[in-house]
Formats: C-alpha cells, sequence, structure tokens
C-alpha cells in the first residue's frame, strides 16, 4: 500500500513529542537530551540559523514543568491514550490538509463532514440530523438563536434588530443553567437582559433540580398577553450541579403548544449511545438540537463540541453561522472524524458504559453510611397529607418510583450530614445549634478536598447547591476517561470516606465542647468562625488595660503569633494554624479536625497556660530596662554610702599610700563593709554576704516549665488524649487526619516569629564598693560579672 510520506512523517514526529513530553524531556535523540533551556522568563533572541524539532520540543517541555518543585508532587495530567493521539494528530491533519487543492479539499472535507455527522447521529439515535462544530460549547446554541431568529422573524435578514421591536423576543432557561450562560446569549445576540426569563424549579414533588413545568406554562402564557414572542427554550439532561435531568419529554409537548425552539444540552445525553436509555434522557432525541461535549465523555484532548440540530431551510443555517462556505472551517471534524474511527461504536459505547457503572457503583454504597445523604432523596413528609392512611403510602411509593426513574442520572452528588441519634427520640439532630448549615459546609467542602487528595484518581470535586449547600459530585463521564478511573478507585474512595466520617462527626460534636470550655477562661476569646472546618478559634486576649487600642491589638499579634509557634512545637496530633488565608478573623489560632479520643479540657487549659506564660515572660522584657535603670542608681548611691563609711572606719592615716602600707603591715584592718548584689528579675539589691558565707548565690525564682498536660500521662501516649478512649497512638498516626496534616500545614502555613529569648530568672549583678587597693572578690565570680542560679562552686 502506497504511504504519503508527508503523513508518515507527520505521524513520527506527533510519536516522538508525545515521547518527550510525557516522559519528562528524555528525548529519543542523545544530542537533543544533553540540552539545557534556561527556564528565565525573559525569551532571549531567535537563533539565526533556527533549531530542530527536538530542541523546540524540550524547551516546551521544561516551559510545561517551569513553575513545579522536586519536593513537590507532580500534578496529575490527563491519560492521553492512543485515542488521545489521534485526536492530537487530527489537528496535524488539518493543517497540511488546508494547502490541498481545491478540488481535492472540496471533496476530503465533504466526505469527513458527512461521515462525522451520520456517525453522531446514530450513535446518540438523533435521526436526520445536521452538526455543527465549535470550540466553545456556547457558540452552538449561540448559532442556534441566529437560526430560529431568523425563522421567526422573516424581515430580519433586511430589516435588523427593528423588526425586534414589534414583539420581544423571550428565551427561557432553567434555574439551574450554567451560570453566565444566558447573559451571554443577550449579550452576544444584541438582546436586553428583559428577554431572558429564568424559570424556578420544583418546590412540591420530584426534584428540586428540575424545571418547573406548571409555572413555566404560566410564564409563557403571560409573555404571549402583553405581546411578546416564545422564542427557545433551554432544558437540561443532566443539570451542571446535580446532574439531574427535565421532564424533556412534557417541555417538548408545551414547545410545540407555544410553537417554541428546544435545546437540550447536558452530560446525561452521553448515555443515548448506550443500549438501555432511561425514558426522561431518550426524550431528548425529539427535541430541536441538542449540545454534545465528546471530549471530556471519551477521554479525547483539544476536539470540538458538537451541537446537532434539525433545520429544513439551508439558507437560514447559513444565514445563522451553522454551516459556512470556507472548506478549512469544515475541518474542524477531522479530529473527531479519526478518533470515533479508531474507538469504533462498541469502544464509544464501553467508555460510556464503564462511567455509568462507576457511579452505580459509588451510589450503592453511599447508601449503606448513615452520615451520608445523596442528592435527590424524596421522603414522604414532602407528600401533602392523603385522608386515609394506605392511600397516601400508596401515592407517595408511586411518586417515589417515577423519581426515582428520573433522578436515575450518571452524576452522583453526597455530603456529610449528622448522625441521627437515638436517644433523641429517632430524630436526626440537625439544626441543634445556630449555624449549623454553614458548619456542614466547611467540614464537607474539607472533606472533598481530603478525598481528592487521598484518591487523585477519583476526580470528585467541590459543588455548591442552592437547597443541599456544600456537595462532593462524582462525574465519572467528565473526568474517567481522561483521569482512568476504575472500579478499585471507586472502592478506595469508599473505604477512604468511611475512615473521614468518624472525624467529621467527632469534630462536629467538640465543636460545642471547645467553646464552652474557652468561655470558663477570662483570657480566652472564643472566635466565631463558621467557615473553618475543625474544633474552631480561639484568641488569648492578655491583661493590659493602660495600653491604648493600637498598643493593644500589637501585644495581641505578638502574643497569639507566639502561641501559635509554641503550639506547633507540642507533641499532639492536632494541627494548629492561623486559619484561611483570606478569612475574616486575624490573630487567632485555628484548631484543625480532631479524633475521639481528644481532651478538650486539657487542650484549652493548655493554651491558656502558654498564653499565660508569654504574657508574663513579655512583661518582665519590657520592665527590664527601668528595672536595670533604678537598679543602677541605687547600686551608685549604695557604693558612695560604703565608700564613705569604709573611710570613717579606716582612718585619715591609711588612705596615704606609704603610711598605709607600713600601719596595714603592723595593724592590719578587717573591713565590715559588704558588697551588693543586683537581682535583675525581682529587681532588687541584695547583701553577698550569704554568697560569701555559702560560696553560692541563692533564692530566686525558679524558670517557668512550658505546661505539657495536666494530668499524668501513660507512656508514650500523646497530648490532648484522654486515658481509656477507643482511639490509639498506633491507629492516630495512620489515621486519616495524619495523611492530610501535610496538606493541611501546605494550606494553612503556620508563621515563623523567631520566639524571643526568654529572661533568664535570678541573675544578680555583684557590686562591691570602690577601694584604693584590690578588694576582697568572692571567690565564684569576678566583679561586675551576672552570675546565675546554679553556677560553679569554688
Amino acid at each position: 500500500m502506497m504511504v504519503d510520506p508527508t503523513l508518515a512523517e507527520m505521524g513520527k514526529n506527533l510519536n516522538e513529542a508525545m515521547k518527550i513530553l510525557e516522559d519528562g524531556g528524555k528525548a529519543s535523540d542523545p544530542d537533543a537530551a544533553r540540552r539545557q533551556f534556561s527556564r528565565s522568563s525573559i525569551p532571549g533572541p531567535l537563533q539565526g540559523d533556527g533549531q530542530d524539532v527536538a530542541s523546540i520540543l524540550q524547551l516546551v517541555q521544561n516551559l510545561m514543568h517551569d513553575d513545579e518543585e522536586e519536593d513537590k508532587p507532580s500534578h496529575r495530567m490527563q491519560n492521553v491514550g492512543e485515542q488521545g493521539h489521534m485526536a492530537l494528530l487530527g489537528h496535524s491533519l488539518a493543517a497540511y490538509i488546508s494547502v490541498l487543492d481545491r478540488e481535492r479539499l472540496r471533496k476530503l472535507i465533504t466526505r469527513i463532514a458527512s461521515d462525522t455527522t451520520l456517525w453522531l447521529c446514530r450513535l446518540f439515535r438523533y435521526e436526520s440530523g445536521s452538526a455543527y462544530y465549535h470550540e466553545d460549547d456556547r457558540e452552538g446554541l449561540l448559532k442556534v438563536c441566529r437560526l430560529v431568529i431568523n425563522t421567526r422573524y422573516e424581515d430580519y435578514s433586511t430589516e435588523g434588530y427593528t423588526v425586534l421591536n414589534s414583539r420581544q423576543p423571550v428565551i427561557y432557561q432553567s434555574a439551574t443553567c450554567r451560570p453566565g450562560l444566558g447573559q451571554h446569549l443577550c449579550s452576544q445576540l444584541g438582546l436586553p437582559l428583559s428577554s431572558l426569563c429564568t424559570v424556578p424549579c420544583n418546590t412540591m414533588f420530584g426534584s428540586q433540580h428540575q424545571m418547573d413545568i406548571a409555572l413555566l406554562d404560566k410564564l409563557i402564557r403571560e409573555d404571549v398577553e402583553t405581546g411578546k414572542l416564545p422564542l427557545l427554550l433551554i432544558a437540561n439532561a443532566g443539570t451542571p450541579g446535580a446532574g439531574h435531568t427535565d421532564k424533556l419529554g412534557r417541555l417538548k409537548e408545551l414547545c410545540e403548544q407555544y410553537g417554541m425552539w428546544l435545546h437540550i444540552e447536558g452530560v446525561n445525553l452521553a448515555t443515548l449511545a448506550l443500549w438501555e436509555v432511561s425514558s426522561p434522557v431518550m426524550a431528548a432525541t425529539r427535541s430541536d438540537s441538542m449540545t454534545l461535549t465528546l471530549g471530556p465523555w471519551l477521554g479525547l484532548p483539544a476536539v470540538p463540541a458538537v451541537t446537532l440540530y434539525r433545520h429544513e431551510d439551508p439558507a437560514l443555517s447559513l444565514a445563522a453561522g451553522l454551516t459556512s462556505s470556507q472548506p478549512v472551517e469544515k475541518l474542524r471534524a477531522l479530529p473527531l472524524w479519526l478518533s470515533l474511527q479508531y474507538l469504533g461504536h462498541d469502544g464509544i459505547v464501553e467508555k460510556i458504559r464503564h462511567a455509568v457503572e462507576l457511579s452505580q457503583q459509588l451510589l450503592e454504597k453511599l447508601k449503606t453510611l448513615a452520615s451520608i445523604k445523596t442528592s435527590g432523596v424524596v421522603s414522604l413528609s414532602r407528600i401533602p397529607p392523603i385522608s386515609g392512611g394506605s392511600l397516601r403510602d400508596l401515592l407517595g411509593s408511586l411518586i417515589l418510583s417515577i423519581v426515582e426513574d428520573e433522578l436515575n442520572s450518571p452524576v452522583v452528588v453526597f455530603r456529610f450530614s449528622q448522625e441521627t441519634s437515638a436517644e433523641s427520640s429517632g430524630g436526626s439532630v440537625e439544626g441543634y445549634f445556630a449555624g449549623e448549615r454553614e458548619v456542614l459546609d466547611s467540614l464537607n467542602r474539607w472533606l472533598c478536598e481530603q478525598l481528592a487528595q487521598l484518591v487523585p484518581a477519583s476526580g470528585v470535586d467541590i459543588v455548591e447547591l442552592e437547597d443541599e449547600g456544600t456537595c462532593v459530585r462524582f462525574t465519572p463521564l467528565m473526568t474517567a476517561a481522561a483521569l482512568g478511573t476504575q472500579r478499585c478507585d471507586v472502592d478506595l474512595l469508599v473505604e477512604r470516606l468511611i475512615e473521614l466520617i468518624p472525624v467529621l462527626n467527632c469534630t462536629l460534636r467538640l465543636r460545642l465542647d471547645f467553646r464552652e470550655e474557652v468561655y470558663r477562661y477570662s483570657a480566652l476569646s472564643y472566635i466565631e468562625d463558621l467557615s473553618w472546618p475543625g474544633l474552631g478559634a480561639v484568641r488569648y486576649e492578655p491583661r493590659i488595660e493602660e495600653l491604648n487600642d493600637s498598643k493593644r491589638q500589637l501585644e495581641v499579634e505578638k502574643i497569639n503569633s507566639e502561641l501559635l509557634v509554641k503550639l506547633g512545637e507540642l507533641d499532639a496530633d492536632l494541627i494548629f494554624s492561623t486559619g484561611l488565608e483570606f478569612g475574616p478573623e486575624k490573630d487567632c489560632i485555628f484548631i484543625g479536625m480532631a479524633t475521639e479520643d481528644l481532651d478538650v479540657a486539657e487542650l484549652v487549659d493548655t493554651i491558656a497556660a502558654l498564653g499565660r506564660d508569654i504574657e508574663e515572660n513579655g512583661r518582665l522584657l519590657e520592665n527590664m530596662t527601668e528595672v536595670v535603670r533604678k537598679g543602677i542608681q541605687e547600686a551608685e548611691f549604695q557604693l558612695q554610702k560604703d565608700n564613705q563609711d569604709k573611710l570613717m572606719e579606716e582612718g585619715v592615716l591609711r588612705q596615704i599610700p606609704l603610711v598605709s602600707s607600713v600601719l596595714n603591715w603592723f595593724s592590719p584592718f578587717q573591713s565590715t563593709v559588704k558588697g551588693r548584689t543586683f537581682n535583675l528579675a525581682a529587681g532588687s539589691l541584695d547583701s553577698t554576704e550569704p554568697t560569701y558565707s555559702m560560696k553560692a548565690q541563692t533564692g530566686g525564682l525558679a524558670s517557668p516549665e512550658t505546661p505539657t498536660s495536666s494530668a499524668k500521662r501513660m507512656p508514650g501516649q500523646r497530648l490532648f488524649r484522654r486515658e481509656g478512649a477507643g482511639g490509639s497512638d498506633s491507629h492516630s498516626e495512620t489515621s486519616s487526619v495524619g495523611q492530610a496534616e501535610d496538606l493541611s500545614r501546605e494550606r494553612f502555613p503556620q508563621p515563623t516569629t523567631p520566639t524571643p529569648p526568654s529572661p533568664v530568672p535570678d541573675e544578680a549583678v555583684s557590686v562591691v564598693p570602690e577601694s584604693p587597693e584590690t578588694p576582697q572578690r568572692p571567690p565564684t565570680q569576678e566583679n561586675g560579672e551576672v552570675g546565675t542560679q546554679g553556677g560553679e562552686r569554688a
């Protein structure tokens, strides 16, 4: 078989490029591997003779990993398999094909476009459809809106926007649509925001993420009565947040009734390729248009999104931009054309089926966990009371079965909730303290971060839902193909979740105990920060009333910074930090997640004791200058007095140099004047007589020891642990809290403020009277030196 040498060289270069980029820059060419490139952000001048392909690829690889440090784990990149290589090859082929002669190019792009459109329409059960390929996944809907405007307003092509004044067009979208989608459409179409109508979701029956059809009907009738034109309805087959599907069949009937265009988008459209499709999603095949994002579904990088639509007038499609007369634009389908052929029908179906099975596997396991709630669960409490209990139960079972069929989504959304309390009449303990919703949201945010770190192949992320709050979302259709998620990854995800649930329950329960313990100490202030996932926050307040507000704030900041450093040095499992980076509270100490055996009383007592210690030492340092100044003045006064007393005792003759030596030889004189010692800690002058008699300095304050525990601990037991608790040291070291400690310290770095040196207590400065002759000195220290307690004995 004859092979185009250019195509062969292109495939070879692509394989070589992928090896260089995926293998950490190890090119097959040894000379290219030895080249080193500067990672400076300042580009250098272009080389006159140019560079070879391997050198340029090596430079690209260096730039890709320029900001990675050796001690940090590398970010997980998308798993680019052989089908990914085909998609990347398609972009190179498109550039090569575009240089062919016009006739050959026209035949080739016609074949590529027709084949790809036919395959997609058959694969996703969309008969007699056309396809538009676009990079921005919103571009297809925008072109469809232009098509509908050209269709409904006959004079739009000649009169332009002036024809819209007669009847203002209205676009309807669900409240659960992608944020900013409607505003983007109005901006690009030149329509006022009054042309956008957001329809609320259900509040009584069915999913709270589905569009309220009765209310939609009412809104359309009101717009028609006011002279507006219902133009288009955007529905969801898998909402962006929870993955729920609107009642597409009923919405299609409503659109036909008012002559509206129905456009559908969402991740659940991928299940149309399976053999068994749920009835709500199957109704999407009757829509006027729908957008497919095949790249994430099949793990294909840089492939365009596809909008399938039905319309009989090619001229209007051309006017709307859904078709183009430029042959090069039709080459957008080439990466998909190559990838679909490589995967085949069975390969495409297998990827989608595997993702759906992963979500079903996780959902079944989550139903067995008491503290985990999944989105979309309908309880009989939402059903209005009906006379006759059996009738109500029957109706409830019927509604529940219908809703469960409609909520059969490959998107799994779950969140941590409080355990049900058997002691409180079997009900839930939700609402037992103010701000519970915010606290649970912060804990679920922490839970998702830990699961994403511990099981990166799961691809879980955080989603904010209006009714449920912060939740963890598992969307294998969007992540499994790229990350290579397998069933074992789902099992590991559930195992890590089971390990983290007790930590969440203990932290939630001990938050109240921590707050009550903090209130028992006047020097501690409890900081209410509902967004912090942990025990809570506390601030040590110094007992200094004479300082103004600015100086007091500086003192609070200094003490709490030192306190945070000392707490971080303790042998404990808890994590102490400064809190969230952009949190509202500053100069606080935030305590992380807790375990069952945590002794909250001991923890708070240690914080108060350490803070009091730092405050007292700080006061001693501040008062040291004044104490030393007054001590020196007192010492000078005592020296003058002692010199005068000595002069009176020795007499005038002993002051004459020659006479004093002879007189002292015949009659030695013993002076009764003694020296003085200046105690820095006490700020007082003391006699040196006890030092001379005992040959050692005595008395003074003992050095304060850092409090570690208010109770006796067993050998090897870490701080803040109750004796006899269910947890053990070995278990704690392998717990999920311990596994996530490095991540928490990286997100909330502890301050590196150096601890000021503590004053050395009982320091004494010896002071002796001046004398023309060499005075007597104690054998343990030299004159003028600072002596310490416990110095060397003579």
